[in-house]
Protein backbone atom coordinates (compact mmCIF):
# COMPACT_ATOMS: atom_id res chain seq x y z
CA UNK A 1 0.00 0.00 0.00
CA UNK A 2 2.30 2.78 -1.23
CA UNK A 3 2.04 6.30 0.15
CA UNK A 4 2.90 8.60 -2.78
CA UNK A 5 3.36 12.32 -3.23
CA UNK A 6 2.17 13.33 -6.72
CA UNK A 7 3.18 16.67 -8.26
CA UNK A 8 1.63 18.03 -11.46
CA UNK A 9 2.61 21.43 -12.85
CA UNK A 10 2.79 20.54 -16.55
CA UNK A 11 -0.31 22.39 -17.74
CA UNK A 12 -2.58 25.28 -16.76
CA UNK A 13 -3.47 23.81 -13.37
CA UNK A 14 -0.87 22.95 -10.75
CA UNK A 15 -1.75 20.20 -8.27
CA UNK A 16 -0.20 18.27 -5.41
CA UNK A 17 -1.76 15.03 -4.22
CA UNK A 18 -1.05 12.58 -1.45
CA UNK A 19 -2.29 9.09 -2.27
CA UNK A 20 -2.41 5.93 -0.22
CA UNK A 21 -3.15 2.56 -1.80
CA UNK A 22 -4.46 4.22 -4.95
CA UNK A 23 -6.77 6.67 -3.19
CA UNK A 24 -6.31 10.44 -2.90
CA UNK A 25 -6.12 11.40 0.78
CA UNK A 26 -5.15 15.08 0.45
CA UNK A 27 -5.04 17.61 -2.38
CA UNK A 28 -3.86 21.17 -3.08
CA UNK A 29 -4.57 22.93 -6.41
CA UNK A 30 -3.96 26.24 -8.16
CA UNK A 31 -5.60 27.46 -11.37
CA UNK A 32 -3.14 30.34 -11.87
CA UNK A 33 -0.62 29.10 -14.41
CA UNK A 34 1.90 31.89 -13.85
CA UNK A 35 2.08 31.15 -10.11
CA UNK A 36 3.18 27.51 -10.30
CA UNK A 37 6.65 28.29 -8.90
CA UNK A 38 5.35 30.09 -5.83
CA UNK A 39 2.47 27.67 -5.32
CA UNK A 40 4.27 24.33 -5.25
CA UNK A 41 6.42 24.59 -2.14
CA UNK A 42 3.62 26.06 -0.05
CA UNK A 43 1.24 23.40 -1.36
CA UNK A 44 3.66 20.58 -0.54
CA UNK A 45 4.18 21.89 3.00
CA UNK A 46 0.43 22.39 3.40
CA UNK A 47 -0.55 18.95 2.17
CA UNK A 48 1.77 17.18 4.60
CA UNK A 49 0.38 19.27 7.43
CA UNK A 50 -3.22 18.66 6.34
CA UNK A 51 -2.71 14.88 6.20
CA UNK A 52 -0.55 14.83 9.35
CA UNK A 53 2.15 12.98 7.42
CA UNK A 54 5.88 13.68 7.24
CA UNK A 55 8.16 13.49 4.21
CA UNK A 56 9.97 10.50 5.71
CA UNK A 57 6.75 8.46 5.64
CA UNK A 58 6.15 8.56 1.88
CA UNK A 59 7.35 5.75 -0.38
CA UNK A 60 8.06 7.77 -3.54
CA UNK A 61 7.54 11.08 -5.34
CA UNK A 62 5.81 11.13 -8.73
CA UNK A 63 5.88 14.16 -11.04
CA UNK A 64 4.57 15.01 -14.51
CA UNK A 65 7.79 15.53 -16.46
CA UNK A 66 6.37 16.68 -19.77
CA UNK A 67 5.60 17.69 -22.30
CA UNK A 68 3.87 20.90 -21.25
CA UNK A 69 4.65 24.33 -19.86
CA UNK A 70 8.41 24.95 -19.84
CA UNK A 71 8.34 26.74 -16.49
CA UNK A 72 5.87 24.33 -14.95
CA UNK A 73 7.95 21.30 -15.92
CA UNK A 74 11.14 22.86 -14.63
CA UNK A 75 9.78 23.86 -11.23
CA UNK A 76 7.79 20.64 -10.84
CA UNK A 77 10.78 18.38 -11.45
CA UNK A 78 13.08 20.57 -9.37
CA UNK A 79 10.67 20.31 -6.43
CA UNK A 80 10.35 16.54 -6.84
CA UNK A 81 14.12 16.08 -7.05
CA UNK A 82 14.67 18.16 -3.94
CA UNK A 83 12.21 16.06 -1.97
CA UNK A 84 13.80 12.82 -3.20
CA UNK A 85 17.27 14.00 -2.24
CA UNK A 86 16.05 15.10 1.20
CA UNK A 87 14.16 11.88 1.93
CA UNK A 88 16.21 9.35 -0.08
CA UNK A 89 12.98 8.22 -1.80
CA UNK A 90 12.62 7.05 -5.42
CA UNK A 91 11.43 9.35 -8.20
CA UNK A 92 8.69 8.43 -10.69
CA UNK A 93 8.43 10.43 -13.92
CA UNK A 94 5.01 10.65 -15.58
CA UNK A 95 4.40 11.53 -19.23
CA UNK A 96 1.70 14.18 -19.56
CA UNK A 97 0.43 12.84 -22.88
CA UNK A 98 0.18 9.29 -21.50
CA UNK A 99 -1.87 10.62 -18.57
CA UNK A 100 -4.18 12.43 -20.98
CA UNK A 101 -4.54 9.35 -23.17
CA UNK A 102 -5.40 7.18 -20.17
CA UNK A 103 -8.10 9.68 -19.14
CA UNK A 104 -9.52 9.50 -22.67
CA UNK A 105 -9.48 5.68 -22.68
CA UNK A 106 -11.25 5.56 -19.32
CA UNK A 107 -13.84 8.06 -20.50
CA UNK A 108 -14.59 6.03 -23.63
CA UNK A 109 -15.12 2.92 -21.50
CA UNK A 110 -17.71 4.79 -19.44
CA UNK A 111 -19.46 5.86 -22.65
CA UNK A 112 -19.47 2.37 -24.16
CA UNK A 113 -22.17 1.80 -26.75
CA UNK A 114 -22.98 -0.53 -29.63
CA UNK A 115 -20.46 1.23 -31.87
CA UNK A 116 -16.94 -0.21 -32.23
CA UNK A 117 -14.38 1.34 -29.86
CA UNK A 118 -11.84 3.85 -31.21
CA UNK A 119 -8.62 2.50 -32.67
CA UNK A 120 -6.40 5.31 -31.41
CA UNK A 121 -6.18 8.08 -28.82
CA UNK A 122 -4.34 11.31 -29.58
CA UNK A 123 -3.80 13.66 -26.62
CA UNK A 124 -2.80 17.17 -27.71
CA UNK A 125 -1.24 20.03 -25.74
CA UNK A 126 -1.55 23.48 -27.25
CA UNK A 127 1.74 25.05 -28.30
CA UNK A 128 2.44 28.25 -30.24
CA UNK A 129 0.48 29.19 -33.37
CA UNK A 130 -0.73 25.99 -35.10
CA UNK A 131 1.64 23.75 -33.16
CA UNK A 132 0.76 21.10 -30.61
CA UNK A 133 2.56 18.46 -28.59
CA UNK A 134 1.00 15.13 -29.55
CA UNK A 135 1.37 11.37 -29.26
CA UNK A 136 -0.84 8.52 -30.46
CA UNK A 137 -1.73 5.52 -28.28
CA UNK A 138 -4.06 2.57 -28.54
CA UNK A 139 -6.50 1.44 -25.85
CA UNK A 140 -3.79 -0.31 -23.81
CA UNK A 141 -1.53 2.78 -24.01
CA UNK A 142 0.87 1.26 -26.52
CA UNK A 143 2.62 4.08 -28.38
CA UNK A 144 2.00 4.30 -32.12
CA UNK A 145 3.42 7.80 -32.57
CA UNK A 146 6.08 9.12 -30.19
CA UNK A 147 5.60 12.42 -28.31
CA UNK A 148 6.42 15.15 -30.81
CA UNK A 149 5.81 18.83 -31.51
CA UNK A 150 3.97 19.13 -34.83
CA UNK A 151 2.54 21.87 -37.01
CA UNK A 152 -1.07 20.86 -37.53
CA UNK A 153 -2.68 20.60 -40.94
CA UNK A 154 -5.73 18.79 -42.28
CA UNK A 155 -3.70 15.92 -43.78
CA UNK A 156 -1.29 15.16 -40.93
CA UNK A 157 -3.37 12.32 -39.41
CA UNK A 158 -4.54 10.71 -42.67
CA UNK A 159 -2.64 7.44 -42.19
CA UNK A 160 -4.24 6.88 -38.79
CA UNK A 161 -7.70 8.12 -39.74
CA UNK A 162 -7.76 5.70 -42.65
CA UNK A 163 -7.29 2.81 -40.19
CA UNK A 164 -10.08 3.75 -37.80
CA UNK A 165 -11.45 6.21 -35.29
CA UNK A 166 -9.18 8.52 -33.31
CA UNK A 167 -10.18 10.34 -30.13
CA UNK A 168 -8.48 13.75 -30.04
CA UNK A 169 -8.36 15.41 -26.62
CA UNK A 170 -6.52 18.08 -24.67
CA UNK A 171 -6.04 21.81 -25.13
CA UNK A 172 -4.57 21.39 -28.61
CA UNK A 173 -7.54 19.55 -30.11
CA UNK A 174 -9.47 22.78 -30.64
CA UNK A 175 -6.94 23.91 -33.24
CA UNK A 176 -7.29 20.64 -35.12
CA UNK A 177 -11.06 20.69 -34.92
CA UNK A 178 -11.08 24.04 -36.71
CA UNK A 179 -9.35 22.55 -39.78
CA UNK A 180 -10.20 18.84 -39.77
CA UNK A 181 -13.62 17.25 -40.02
CA UNK A 182 -13.42 13.53 -40.72
CA UNK A 183 -15.85 10.68 -40.07
CA UNK A 184 -13.21 8.92 -37.96
CA UNK A 185 -12.20 11.97 -35.93
CA UNK A 186 -13.76 12.21 -32.46
CA UNK A 187 -13.15 15.38 -30.44
CA UNK A 188 -13.33 15.05 -26.67
CA UNK A 189 -13.25 17.64 -23.88
CA UNK A 190 -12.25 15.04 -21.28
CA UNK A 191 -9.54 16.17 -18.85
CA UNK A 192 -7.46 14.13 -16.44
CA UNK A 193 -7.83 14.39 -12.69
CA UNK A 194 -6.10 13.26 -9.49
CA UNK A 195 -7.41 9.71 -9.78
CA UNK A 196 -5.88 9.27 -13.24
CA UNK A 197 -2.45 10.47 -12.08
CA UNK A 198 -2.57 8.34 -8.93
CA UNK A 199 -3.51 5.21 -10.88
CA UNK A 200 -0.54 5.61 -13.24
CA UNK A 201 1.97 6.58 -10.56
CA UNK A 202 0.99 3.60 -8.41
CA UNK A 203 1.36 1.19 -11.34
CA UNK A 204 4.84 2.54 -11.99
CA UNK A 205 5.70 2.24 -8.30
CA UNK A 206 4.72 -1.42 -8.18
CA UNK A 207 6.72 -2.09 -11.36
CA UNK A 208 9.66 -0.14 -9.86
CA UNK A 209 9.80 2.23 -12.83
CA UNK A 210 12.05 4.75 -11.10
CA UNK A 211 14.23 7.48 -12.61
CA UNK A 212 17.73 8.61 -11.78
CA UNK A 213 17.27 11.67 -9.57
CA UNK A 214 20.60 13.21 -10.54
CA UNK A 215 20.37 12.88 -14.30
CA UNK A 216 16.71 12.90 -15.36
CA UNK A 217 15.40 15.93 -17.24
CA UNK A 218 11.96 17.27 -18.19
CA UNK A 219 10.53 16.15 -21.53
CA UNK A 220 10.45 19.57 -23.17
CA UNK A 221 10.30 18.16 -26.74
CA UNK A 222 11.37 21.55 -28.07
CA UNK A 223 13.16 24.60 -26.72
CA UNK A 224 11.19 27.26 -24.86
CA UNK A 225 10.05 30.34 -26.81
CA UNK A 226 10.98 33.45 -24.85
CA UNK A 227 10.03 36.89 -26.13
CA UNK A 228 12.50 39.74 -25.86
CA UNK A 229 11.83 42.48 -23.36
CA UNK A 230 10.25 45.61 -24.82
CA UNK A 231 12.04 47.86 -22.32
Amino acid sequence: MPLLLNIDAATEQASVYLSNDGKVIAIEQSLEQKSHASFLQLAIDGIFSKANISLSQIDAVAVTAGPGSYTGLRVGLASAKGLCYASNKPLILLNTLEIMAFASVQNQKKCASDTPPPFFYCPMIDARRMEAFIAIYDSVLKLHFNPTAVVLNEHFFNNFLNKGKIVFSGSGHYKLKSILQHKNAIYSDVIYDANIIVTISEKKFHKKVFSNVAYCEPLYIKEAYITASKR
